[in-house]
């Protein structure tokens, strides 16, 4: 019983912080989809070249993606890199099938289409 004039709090609702019950508008029924920057949709069963995080490189179809920007490609080939200088790609290439590519690790998607690779233009040429 309480006779004094503060209030009684429990001692869960003592150890938290007070005001942080969140409160229920009409915002926070409303949820917000995010969206991606790129719109993949019309890369669908098209051909795109992925380059990952660490240098590797590889091409195939891409059948499916998410939000993450996880890739699923088909008919993939990986292009393989020099042993000696890991930036650099050889010719060789392996294929690899069906591939699941993690979101996180993809760096540049561009289509095969219209893409064509130069030298570097700022490096001194010998």
């Amino acid at each position: 019983m309480n006779t004094g004039g503060a209030p009684v709090i429990s001692a869960p609702a003592a150890a938290g912080a007070v005001g942080t019950t969140p409160t229920l508008g009409a915002d926070s029924k409303e949820k917000k989809k995010k969206e991606s920057i790129l719109d993949l949709r019309k890369y669908l069963d098209k051909a795109i070249r992925v380059k990952f995080s660490g240098g590797r490189e590889a091409s195939g179809i891409l059948k499916g993606f998410d939000q993450l920007l996880n890739l699923v490609l088909d008919n993939t080939i990986e292009y393989l890199r020099d042993p000696d200088d890991p930036y650099k790609l050889t010719d060789d290439t392996k294929e690899r099938g069906l591939v699941v590519c993690r979101g996180t690790a993809v760096v540049l998607i561009c289509p095969m289409d219209g893409c064509e690779q130069i030298a570097n233009p700022f490096i001194a040429q010998e």
